[in-house]
């Protein structure tokens, strides 16, 4: 059983910044990624920003320079500080990970800003 909790979500205003949490409660050994998607109604679930073990990392291009993903692979949590955030960034954002060829997702937190 894979477990994915996250935390952080909230409303602020244009320009400020949030950070999200997410932690994964399973056993997970070898490769894997973890990351965050985000999904406003009506539309698809869109990646934000991805992090492997190795530390390669992946990000949206509408994130790059204001979003930065981290982890901690010996806890298994992952976390995105958003800068300078957007209205454009309201979204519901979901933690992923990506582990043995399957995705495994979280409840999903909302980010909500204000212009």
């Amino acid at each position: 059983q894979v477990q994915l909790v996250e935390s952080g979500g909230g409303l602020v205003q244009a320009g400020e910044s949030l950070r999200l949490s997410c932690a994964a409660h399973a056993s997970i050994f070898g490769l894997n990624a973890m990351g965050w998607y985000r999904q406003t109604p009506g539309k698809l679930r869109d990646l934000v920003a991805i992090i492997t073990t190795t530390g390669s990392t992946n990000y949206s291009d509408s994130v790059k320079g204001r979003f930065t993903i981290s982890r901690d692979s010996a806890k298994n949590t992952v976390s995105l500080q958003m800068n300078s955030l957007k209205p454009d960034d309201t979204a519901v954002y979901y933690c992923i990970l990506r582990y043995s060829y399957a995705d495994y997702w979280g409840q999903g937190t909302q980010v909500t800003v204000s212009s």
